[in-house]
């Protein structure tokens, strides 16, 4: 399978594969913020020195009480992704079901622990049979939602079974209020995946978090071992979980970006079905062409596997990319 099909952000697999292509290249295929966290300088310590104790638990609190969660059920890890690939081998289970469609490589993980896989639109309807349930809030990639309530009830349900219902909550930084940390973070049978890179802009800092009972939370830092996260990350995670003005005017300014690129799809009779402030979700009847066309401008979106008529379109960082996404869509037949 071509590499652009599994995650975002092959851009160096688009060079090669379109070599004539107008540069420099234009990558709308990830969900990351084109505006990062600005205040990224460094300590010589955070360098130099192995990570102290303080450094994590500095970190650690920052993050917490940023989304007001207890910071005992949080652990911090080098980005979600090691998580998701992490938790197969820490739980048992026998059926998990997935939200469908949604971040492929939860699919990906659970296959290669050998479980049965339902794939689902409503997995939360199935916690009476799974004995897991994965599902990603705000969903990724077209934005869906549950409500709370949905998801505390399928969460009751599970950890009566001794299950988990497992989300994925990489975007919900961009509305909190979306977010089960602050009302059920460290509940029986409840596991929060965070990330860090994607709403601040920092993605390769390598930065997460798992919120999950003490138990699971001990045996997951224990798996992950004595520096899991880099200095680095550490100190520009706890000062930008600190800034709590920076994290609201962003948010501001993602949904007004959000809304721009809406109108300049809009002008290409381009149909938005969904999305979050970091990205839209687009439905095309010929959503390859689209991005064949737009590759053969330089410009990069996502496209999928399961789907020859959506894309995914993340933001553009300034006027001279939208100005360059406008023409390109103008051409095309």
């Amino acid at each position: 399978m071509k590499q652009d099909l599994v995650h975002g952000g092959a851009i160096d697999v688009m060079r090669m594969d379109y070599p004539d292509a107008p540069k420099p290249w234009i990558d709308l295929s990830t969900g990351i913020n084109p505006w990062p966290y600005p205040n990224i300088k460094l300590s010589r310590k955070a360098l130099t020195h192995l990570p102290t104790s303080a450094d994590y638990q500095a970190c650690q609190q920052a993050m917490a009480t940023a989304i007001d969660a207890p910071p005992q059920t949080l652990i911090l890890a080098p980005g979600s992704e090691l998580l998701i690939r992490l938790l197969p081998d820490m739980l048992s289970a026998e059926r998990v079901a997935i939200l469908s469609p949604t971040y492929g490589d939860h699919s990906e993980a659970w296959r290669r622990a050998g479980v049965e896989i339902m794939h689902s639109e409503n997995p939360l309807g199935l916690a009476s049979m799974a004995d897991i349930v994965v599902v990603t809030q705000p969903n990724n990639p077209n934005g869906r939602v549950f409500t709370l309530q949905a998801l505390e009830s399928a969460r009751q349900e599970l950890a009566r079974r001794g299950g988990w219902l497992i989300i994925d909550e990489a975007y919900v930084d961009l509305r909190p209020e979306q977010s089960l940390a602050r009302h059920e973070a460290g509940a029986d049978g409840l596991i929060l995946l965070r990330s860090f890179g994607k709403f601040f802009g920092l993605a390769g800092l390598r930065l997460g978090a798992m919120l999950a009972p003490e138990s699971l939370a001990d045996a997951m830092a224990k798996r992950l071992g004595v520096w899991p996260i880099s200095g680095a990350a550490l100190e520009i995670g706890t000062r930008a979980y600190s800034d709590v003005d920076w994290q609201i005017q962003t948010r501001t300014l993602l949904a007004n970006a959000a809304a721009r690129l809406d109108a300049l799809l809009s002008e290409a009779n381009i149909r938005v079905i969904g999305g979050t402030e970091l990205f839209r979700f687009i439905e095309h009847p010929n959503a390859n062409d689209v991005f064949e066309h737009l590759a053969r401008q330089g410009i990069y979106v996502r496209r999928f596997a399961w789907s020859k008529q959506h894309l995914r379109i993340g933001l553009p960082a300034n006027s001279e990319a939208e100005w360059r996404l406008r023409a390109a869509l103008s051409l095309l037949d």
